[in-house]
């Protein structure tokens, strides 16, 4: 007979469970309900009725090692169907939240997840630096005292304002910021969930295409069986569309997007497509937010709302800005800029790799995980 061995479980992590946000999981009676309705569950990957157990038991090891978490997209059908009302489509959620928070080095995450003011006053910060860098004397050569004289103040001369080769440096310098603090964060990930697995190079490889097609697309969101998750699905692609041709074009395409020249180009098309994709989600979002349309909107961490609002703003700034522009408005265009900039950067580099929208890198790297562990369990089954 092999020996009993005794867990002992975590008191830790079940409070840092319900600070995340799963304040209903110890209502779970493992009925199993959850598992039945989700048709995105099966018996590999059996959520959220296992994560359940892991926050009850205190299993803090287990759940870390678990790419459990980001296989659920967060229908709402098994919170629906709980006799229980232990909400295990939120647990998923908090579980979400604290292996982000968990697997992140900075400490940031645990902090903003679980403080408005930490959030909101990183946010601010960030937004700080941006409006001191256009406002302060320095030697970098813009911003709103490089303005001043008689030309810059008759007509829109946005380059003397914001030269476009330091505003590509700064560009530059925070996409190297935020892809650092993601990458590290997510190969802490990875090593945390993969640590003491014997499972050959040659299965990762293999299943390594799923990572940039659900990075991508998040396609499997469409097989949810709730009648709106093609809706959902269709609705989040056109924002992540949106959000990356924003991104491409303050970025990389910097160079051609910013010009003195007010006339169409052919970056003005991908400029008008980002505005209107992140404008008819973003608001769509925040309804659905404040009417609780459906269950995966009933509960509403900081987070949920911070992003889209974000994105809302950078939106709004950046039309207000351009319309400022073409009616030759200087000092109201370089203040617009300097606001628009003051939103956009903190999004960027705070919530893009320490708040929710981190997921469109952790949801793909987990779902990797679990690929791979299933084909080697169909390997050794063979074998």
């Amino acid at each position: 007979m092999p020996e009993a061995v005794l867990v002992q479980p975590d008191i830790a992590f079940i409070e840092d469970v319900f600070a995340s946000g799963g304040g209903e999981f110890k209502k779970c009676q493992q009925c199993a309900a959850c598992v039945s309705t989700c048709s995105l569950s099966n018996g590999d990957n059996g959520f959220p009725r296992r994560q359940m157990l892991m926050a009850q038991w205190g299993l803090k090891d287990q759940l870390l090692a678990d790419p459990g978490p980001w296989l659920c997209f967060y229908c709402g059908d098994c919170s629906k169907t709980c006799t229980r009302q232990a909400n295990p489509g939120e647990t998923m959620m908090a579980l979400r939240r604290y292996q982000t928070s968990a697997y992140d080095w900075t400490g940031l995450s645990r902090r903003m997840y679980r403080s408005a003011f930490w959030e909101i006053g990183i946010l601010l910060l960030v937004a700080l630096v941006v409006v001191l860098l256009f406002t302060v004397p320095s030697n970098f050569g813009f911003g709103l005292l490089n303005s001043s004289g008689p030309e810059p103040l008759n007509t829109v001369m946005l380059d003397r304002f914001a030269p476009k080769h330091v505003v590509h440096l700064g560009d530059a310098v925070m996409a190297f910021l935020l892809s650092a603090f993601l990458l590290s964060n997510a190969a802490r990930t990875f090593s945390g969930m993969t640590r003491g697995s014997k499972i050959p190079m040659g299965t990762y490889l293999k299943q390594l295409p799923n990572v940039v097609v659900q990075g991508m697309t998040q396609k499997r969101w469409k097989d949810c069986k709730d009648p709106e998750a093609v809706a959902n699905w269709r609705r989040h692609l056109f924002l992540v569309t949106g959000y990356a041709t924003m991104f491409l074009l303050v970025v990389p395409f910097l160079p051609w997007f910013q010009r003195e020249d007010t006339s169409f180009h052919w970056t003005s098309f991908l400029g008008y497509y980002a505005t209107i994709a992140l404008l008819f989600t973003t608001v769509t979002i925040l309804f659905d937010r404040i009417r609780k349309r459906t269950e995966m909107h009933r509960f509403s961490h900081l987070s949920d709302w911070l992003f889209p609002i974000l994105l809302l703003l950078t939106a709004i700034t950046g039309i207000v800005g351009h319309a400022f522009r073409m009616m030759n408005l200087p000092m109201a265009t370089y203040v617009t800029y300097m606001v628009h900039l003051a939103i956009a950067v903190p999004m960027l580099v705070v919530e893009v790799p320490f708040g929710k929208w981190s997921h469109l890198l952790y949801r793909p790297l987990a779902m990797w995980i679990a690929a791979v562990r299933e084909e080697a369990a169909k390997q050794q089954g063979a074998a």
